[in-house]
């Protein structure tokens, strides 16, 4: 049992999918590892996600913190099932079911923005302090809510996002460059053959937003074409975003936009060029973005972690939803060209190597400014910089 003078830290992983797992878990493993008198308390959504969680941190790391279901039951779990198909009831009713429980802390650390909503269940005068770490690198407006200012510490993996950061409000002292701790334990240098073709091998990874995701009005047509005669001197790789086909609906609460999102192609499936791979482990592990000789995406941030490694790149945004969803067009579109319709994708295809060699130098300048890594392990940075908050703020 805790020592009653022990903080409490909890890491809230309160999400459908394991695809923030690998940002936020190694940070929980170093600070359990802390003697600053922090107990750390790790609260999941469901069974699968501990168990991504364990695998992240170890046996012997699992033993060392306090493990938590965030369980609904009875009616509440039957309402938030149904209302899941169209927006995120479950992870909203868990924030207000689990208020006490979240009061009871001195910090709470997660990846994701709605977490802020605890506020509204809890005393202020108890409030603990709300600690956020992204779940990636990308430039959506999202990333840069209003709402950011609202945390007591940011965790950032580079300068991109602290001087972004700071131009959208919020204090200097509340942001902490840390590096990416989903870096941690990856070989970066790895490449894996999912083809034994020997022909160029193209990563599809389009986002499930509704409203700045490709995969509505050309992601079929795409796969199509990978598996066509004429799309079968490449091969293909699709790995969307994980939430794509989690539910046939997505509504985007930032744009109002509510869309069905097609399926894919049975004629596609049997193509010898195309894998395809909607939920498995290799979404989350970098497999595919290291091993891929070229990315297409829209939105996702996971071009970031293909670009660790400069290599071509290139934009379907058919409606100019991505380049136009804030001020200036999101930072990844310098590395790469942007195609506004699927034949002037394809179009430059054969190129690729020719056309990527023209925007190394600004994928690898945009890679500095995004990922600051040092020799101390970036969990390790992380975790440094919760307990300084700890003590400062005097929780």
């Amino acid at each position: 049992m805790d020592h009653p003078a022990m903080q409490r830290a909890l890491f809230l992983f309160n999400h459908d999918a394991p695809h923030q797992v690998a940002h936020l878990a190694r940070i929980a493993a170093k600070l359990a590892k802390n003697d600053a008198g922090i107990a750390v308390i790790v609260a999941y959504a469901t069974p699968s996600l501990r168990n991504h969680v364990e695998n992240a941190i170890g046996t012997e790391t699992a033993k060392t913190v306090t493990w938590v279901e965030l369980k609904l039951r009875g009616v509440i779990g039957t309402l938030a099932n149904i209302g899941d198909r169209l927006f995120p009831a479950s992870r909203l009713l868990r924030l207000r079911r689990y208020a006490d429980l979240f009061e009871s802390c001195d910090v709470i650390v997660s990846s994701e923005r709605t977490f802020l909503r605890i506020k509204r269940h809890i005393d202020p005068a108890k409030s603990p302090l709300f600690v956020k770490i992204p779940h990636g690198a990308g430039d959506r407006a999202v990333t840069f809510h209003r709402d950011n200012t609202r945390f007591d510490l940011l965790l950032v993996s580079g300068g991109k996002f602290r001087d972004e950061f700071i131009s959208a409000g919020v204090a200097p002292e509340k942001i902490a460059v840390v590096g990416y701790p989903k870096f941690e334990g990856i070989d970066l240098s790895r490449r894996q053959e999912f083809f034994d073709n020997g022909n160029p091998t193209f990563l599809y990874n389009p986002h499930f937003d509704p409203h700045l995701s490709s995969w509505y009005d050309a992601g079929p047509d795409l796969l199509r074409w990978f598996a066509s005669e004429e799309g079968q001197t490449f091969n293909c790789i699709f790995a969307p975003h994980v939430m794509l086909f989690k539910k046939k609906w997505h509504f985007s609460p930032e744009h109002r936009r509510l869309r069905a999102a097609p399926p894919v192609p049975p004629e596609v499936r049997g193509a010898a060029n195309v894998l395809i791979d909607t939920s498995g482990p290799r979404l989350f592990d970098m497999s595919y973005t290291l091993s891929a000789d070229a990315y297409i995406g829209d939105a996702s941030s996971q071009i970031y972690e293909f670009l660790v490694r400069p290599r071509p790149a290139f934009f379907l945004d058919i409606a100019d939803a991505v380049r136009t969803e804030r001020a200036q067009p999101p930072a990844f579109q310098q590395t790469g060209p942007v195609a506004r319709s699927l034949a002037e994708l394809t179009a430059k295809l054969t190129a690729f190597e020719s056309i990527g060699a023209q925007y190394r130098s600004a994928q690898q300048e945009l890679v500095d400014r995004t990922f600051d890594l040092s020799e101390v392990p970036s969990s390790q940075r992380a975790a440094n910089a919760i307990i300084d908050l700890l003590k400062r703020e005097g929780a």
